[in-house]
């Protein structure tokens, strides 16, 4: 099981923004496919308040639901690429 886990909608632009950056980066990641109802996806909204997709978990680094594609791209970009310390 990878520490990431990306909660994803086949078709979703914005899901696949996510997923070039993580292949990018070369990163190992679980993905969780979320019902296309939005009523349905309980437990993407337990993780993040919120149905929206993308949304990551990080256990690596105590990150528990993040979502946003770009805030998500520039958080593994900090944290995994080229910005990373």
């Amino acid at each position: 099981m990878a520490d990431i886990t990306m909660y994803d909608l086949p078709g979703c632009p914005f899901c696949a923004k996510v997923r070039s950056k993580l292949d990018d980066l070369e990163l190992e990641y679980d993905t969780i496919e979320v019902p296309r109802s939005h009523a349905e996806r309980t437990e993407v909204e337990d993780v993040s308040g919120q149905t929206g997709v993308p949304v990551i978990v990080d256990e690596a680094n105590d990150v528990d639901g993040m979502s946003e594609s770009d805030d998500i791209v520039a958080y593994l970009e900090e944290t995994y690429g080229n910005g990373a310390a």
